[in-house]
């Protein structure tokens, strides 16, 4: 809980107007552009090092990049079992069972997060020692980077509880499986009841290489609650990472967006051999305009 507080805290430092620094493309790793202005946000403590969020705006002030960066001994040193801040007595027997995670509100440099034509503020970062559901799929050691739209405060207050495959407050179970309108949702995402507590529904791409008898490495997934698209999440394993790639991969981005702003079409993992440093990143932006909602019907 008193993590809670501290990142609550730290965002709204941020939101106040919080000094970030400005630096030079090549000194954190990954994505070198001389045309791009790189700015770091918040840091966290990670395995030996550090993660540290950061954008990337082009000459025009346009966002050219969005992510975290890894220190090179932040994959070393990592932590296992669980930091306690998801639990609940999930058989009635008096043994209370913890989600084994390790996360991090990490606000986005203010600015990006200050303003009105970028939706996303700030990220939720997650350590899992031992992966999570579903088993023989993701129950291999990986980071999950939530790229939020939704106020902290609010993503916060889903509180674990008796209902749904991840132990969430039975009406918020409801809640947050409330249909995506189809128009805001990419056709080969499903909802499976992957209502989480402190993050919310998870839309999966049952297309992709994990769920088709392929080892999993990295995956994209669409995060929702009460109707609405709420944050964009990458997925990697720490083994990923080790094996330093440097690639990106095209987004499955909806038809349609109910928020005005700039929205990715890239996600991308990195390592820098000079530094030693990995990025993780939403790029290549584009602006869209809101569009209505159609209906949800069509919703798997």
């Amino acid at each position: 809980m008193a993590r809670w507080i501290v990142a609550r805290a730290l965002f709204a430092l941020v939101l106040a107007g919080a000094t970030t620094a400005l630096v030079g493309c090549a000194s954190i790793g990954g994505r070198s552009d001389a045309s791009s202005t790189r700015i770091l946000g918040w840091r966290s403590d990670l395995g030996k090092g550090t993660v540290s969020s950061y954008a990337e705006l082009d000459a025009g002030d346009r966002p050219a990049a969005i992510g975290i960066v890894l220190s090179a001994a932040a994959l070393d040193g990592l932590p296992t079992g669980s930091d306690r801040h998801h639990c609940f007595d999930r058989k009635k027997d008096g043994v209370i069972v913890c989600h084994d995670t390790f996360e991090s509100a990490i606000p986005l440099p203010d600015a990006v997060s200050r303003r009105s034509d970028i939706p996303f503020k700030w990220v939720l970062f997650n350590w899992n020692p031992g992966g999570h559901m579903p088993p023989g799929v993701w129950d291999v050691p990986h980071f999950d980077v939530h790229f939020y739209m939704e106020p902290i405060a609010h993503v916060f207050a889903i509180h674990s509880g008796p209902c749904g495959p991840e132990f969430v407050r039975c009406d918020q179970f409801e809640i947050g499986k409330k249909p995506v309108p189809s128009n805001y949702r990419h056709p080969d995402f499903t909802d499976v009841g992957a209502v989480v507590p402190a993050m919310g529904n998870h839309l999966l791409d049952l297309t992709a290489p994990e769920f088709n008898k392929q080892p999993f490495t990295r995956s994209w997934i669409f995060g929702a609650y009460d109707s609405r698209i709420t944050f964009y999440e990458e997925m990697v394993t720490r083994a990923f990472l080790l094996s330093k790639p440097d690639t990106c991969f095209p987004i499955k981005s909806p038809q349609a967006v109910a928020v005005t702003g700039f929205y990715p079409t890239l996600a991308c993992i990195r390592h820098n051999a000079t530094t030693g440093e990995h990025t993780i990143s939403i790029e290549r932006f584009v602006f869209r305009e809101a569009s209505p909602a159609e209906s949800s019907a069509a919703t798997k």
